[in-house]
C-alpha cells in the first residue's frame, strides 16, 4: 500500500483590528451626535441644586483633609506664578478637552477601526455613568468653596468657558465629581498606546498628566473628582476589553504553508 501524505492546507490570513470593518460613518456620526445630546440635556437636570451642590462640596473637602490628600491651593500657587502661565492652562481646560478627543476618535476610525469601536463604547460608558453620578451628588467645583481658599483663575485671568452659575444654561457648574476632563484625556492616553506600537507611545500619558495640573490647579476639580473618574474608566476597561492585536505575517511566515504544500506534494510522487 502507498502511503499518500495530503499536502498541508493553508489557513487562511486573519483580519487584525487594522483591517477590521470600519462602521457606517453617517451611523457613528449620529450616534456620537446624539449620545452628547443626551449627556447635556441631562446636565441640565442637575442644575438648580445649589445648596446641595455646596454642602456636598464641603463634605468633600472634608474628606480629602481626613485622607491626607494634597491642597488643591498648592496646584493653584504654582500657575499663579506668571499671568501667562495661568493663562495657557486656562486656554488648556477651555480648548484642548473636546477637541483633542473627538481628533482620538476620528483617528481611530481612519486608521483603527476596531479600537474605535472599543473606544467609543468606553468613552460612553464613562460618560453615563458620569451623569448618573452628576444626578445624584451634584458638587460645586473648589472655586465656588469658600474654605478653599482659591481663585477662580478662569475669571480673573481669562479666558472662561463659563457664565454666572445663576445665569449660565449651557452647562451645569456643579457637576464636579467625576472629572470628565480627567477621565477623557486618561481615555485618549490608553486608547493610543493600546492601539499604536511606537516606543514613544507613552508619552500619551502626558496628556492626562497636564489636564490633571490644568483642572486642580485652576480650581475646577478636587482630586476626588480625579479619583472617581479614575474608578469609572477602570471599571469600564475591565468590562469592555480592547479588541485582540493579531501578530502580522511577515514574508517568511507567508511562504510555510507554500513549503509545507510543496513537500506534501514531492512525498506523494516519490510513493508512486
Amino acid at each position: 500500500m502507498n502511503a499518500r501524505s495530503e499536502p498541508a492546507e493553508a489557513e487562511p490570513e486573519q483580519a487584525g483590528p487594522r483591517t477590521s470593518a470600519r462602521p457606517p460613518l453617517v451611523r457613528e456620526l449620529l450616534l456620537v451626535a446624539g449620545l452628547f445630546l443626551v449627556y447635556k440635556f441631562g446636565r441640565q437636570l442637575a442644575t438648580g441644586h445649589t445648596a446641595e451642590a455646596f454642602g456636598n462640596a464641603r463634605r468633600v473637602w472634608d474628606w480629602e483633609r481626613v485622607l491626607r490628600l494634597p491642597d488643591e491651593g498648592s496646584v493653584q500657587s504654582l500657575l499663579l506664578h506668571g499671568d501667562a502661565l495661568v493663562h495657557t492652562a486656562n486656554t488648556y481646560y477651555a480648548a484642548v478637552h473636546f477637541p483633542a478627543t473627538v481628533a482620538f476618535l476620528v483617528w481611530l476610525y481612519l486608521r483603527r477601526p476596531a479600537h474605535y469601536v472599543w473606544a467609543r463604547r468606553v468613552l460612553a460608558a464613562v460618560t453615563g455613568a458620569a451623569l448618573v453620578l452628576h444626578l445624584l451628588f451634584p458638587l460645586a467645583p473648589p472655586r465656588m468653596l469658600a474654605a478653599a481658599g482659591m481663585i477662580d483663575t478662569a475669571r480673573v485671568y481669562g479666558p472662561s468657558v463659563y457664565g454666572p452659575p445663576a445665569t449660565d444654561e449651557l452647562s451645569n457648574q456643579f457637576a464636579a465629581m467625576p472629572s470628565l476632563h480627567f477621565g477623557w484625556a486618561l481615555m485618549v492616553a490608553v486608547g493610543l498606546i493600546v492601539a499604536t506600537r511606537s516606543r514613544l507611545r507613552w508619552l500619551w500619558l502626558l496628556h492626562p498628566a497636564l489636564t490633571l495640573l490644568v483642572i486642580v490647579g485652576t480650581a475646577n476639580h478636587y482630586w476626588l473628582d480625579v479619583l472617581a473618574a479614575t474608578a469609572l474608566l477602570g471599571l469600564a476597561l475591565a468590562v469592555l476589553r480592547p479588541p485582540l492585536r493579531r501578530r502580522c505575517a511577515t514574508p517568511a511566515r507567508r511562504a510555510q504553508p507554500r513549503r509545507r504544500a510543496a513537500a506534501g506534494r514531492e512525498l506523494v510522487g516519490a510513493a508512486r
